[in-house]
């Protein structure tokens, strides 16, 4: 069947849908990534390297299994919906997201520098983690906790990879403190020319969230996303120690992301962490780090029978999601894909994303004669035997700007 105007058949077709849809400085929010864009590419390129060898006749197993669960929590599919930062594509951000991720059985991310707060979502989607990072004092971190324990979060998602790399070569929007008249004015050519983005809003009775209402104080006023943001960037980047602490102080399900080292893994394993996700940010901070599924394998070697493995960078067919339960992880967090989804259809925008890699996986399964996502191993994976080293490879500044990158926060 082809895409409809109310359905779409691939993520590639939403973010077509997105691009023509979104104001342009918020589409490149959403593509812009660290530098030459190297890694950006790398997440997707490395995926086209994996590959597959079809069985036949292997007789029909009845409905193929493709649940799991991640940190005690039951998935319908093995994809969770990963936190990004300020979500200003489509009214009620999160809470759509949320809505949507309900429908399909699955759990997902709320950012502390997300647009909607850890309540809301919650009360929308009970299978919500947080997600924060070493920012700011340890009362302040504490309060923070406290707050997302109240709210019954599942689970702390603890982001490390990301060292304040804003550096752009290419493609990066000046986005504003917050919705003054002034910026109203400076972005209204862009608004005029997507209405039914603007009118979306209109009709929502908002405008785009440019606070952090989960780096509110107890009883005070949230910050403006760049305010949160430069109080990150101001606090000394942590060490294990640090991350123990936290890990302690929080006391219940504690998920590291931003793992791309095996001795990295095994730090979060000896500071006893749940669950590890392989990520390099989507590409939003070191450039030239080589694509999250590279560094899969290795990891897994060295932790897989210690800890649960995820990963996030560059999903974006059920395919993919396959290759990475094949070489080890238990689940993937997507991102710029979902973002896309709500963009171009809202909770229904999301939900076909999801739909997407739902029929992905179980016609990958199909093909690969597999009956379960738990019977993936390696020896389902064509892999080059220099795909753990053979790294991002550039291919000019702008590169990636057909591809995408996501908000701080994000995954590819």
């Amino acid at each position: 069947m082809a895409s409809s105007r109310h359905w779409f058949e691939s993520i590639a077709e939403a973010q077509r849908r997105a691009r023509k849809r979104l104001p342009a400085s918020v589409y490149l929010a959403l593509i812009a990534g660290a530098e030459a864009g190297v890694t950006v590419d790398d997440n997707l390129r490395a995926f086209s390297e994996l590959g597959f060898i079809p069985r036949v006749a292997t007789g029909d197993p009845g409905a193929r299994t493709i649940s799991t669960t991640v940190l005690g929590q039951e998935l319908a599919l093995p994809v969770m919906i990963s936190p990004t930062g300020v979500q200003a594509v489509a009214p009620g951000g999160e809470v759509t997201v949320a809505r949507a991720a309900v429908a399909a059985g699955t759990a997902m991310g709320v950012g502390s520098l997300g647009s909607k707060s850890i309540e809301e979502v919650v009360a929308t989607n009970p299978r919500t983690f947080f997600q924060m990072y070493w920012m700011g004092t340890r009362e302040r971190m504490s309060q923070t906790m406290e707050r997302a324990r109240q709210a019954d979060a599942k689970g702390l998602i603890v982001t490390l990879d990301w060292s304040f790399a804003h550096r752009r070569d290419w493609g990066s929007p000046a986005i504003p403190e917050r919705l003054d008249l002034k910026a109203m004015a400076q972005l209204a050519p862009q608004a005029l020319r997507r209405p039914r983005w603007l009118l979306d809003y209109l009709r929502a009775g908002e405008l785009p969230d440019l606070t952090a209402p989960n780096c509110a104080p107890p009883g005070g006023e949230a910050p403006t996303f760049f305010g949160a943001y430069g109080e990150w960037m101001q606090t000394p980047l942590p060490s294990w120690d640090d991350i123990a602490w936290m890990r302690q102080e929080w006391g219940g399900p504690f998920l590291v992301k931003g793992i791309m080292h095996p001795d990295d893994a095994r730090q979060a394993v000896a500071i006893g962490a749940d669950a590890i996700s392989v990520s390099n940010h989507g590409g939003n901070n070191l450039d030239s780090t080589p694509a999250s599924i590279r560094a899969l394998p290795g990891i897994v070697e060295a932790v897989g029978g210690d800890v649960e493995i995820l990963l996030d960078g560059g999903i974006r067919r059920g395919g993919d999601v396959v290759k990475a339960l094949a070489l080890g992880a238990r689940a993937v967090l997507i991102g710029r894909a979902y973002l896309w989804g709500l963009a171009a259809g809202g909770q229904a925008g999301v939900a076909n994303v999801l739909d997407i890699l739902r029929g992905g996986i179980e016609e990958t399964l199909a093909g690969l004669g597999v009956a379960s996502i738990h019977d993936l191993t390696p020896d389902h994976i064509v892999m080059p035997a220099d795909f753990s080293r053979a790294g991002a490879h550039a291919t000019g500044a702008g590169a990636g700007l057909g591809a995408d990158v996501g908000l701080p926060g994000g995954n590819g």
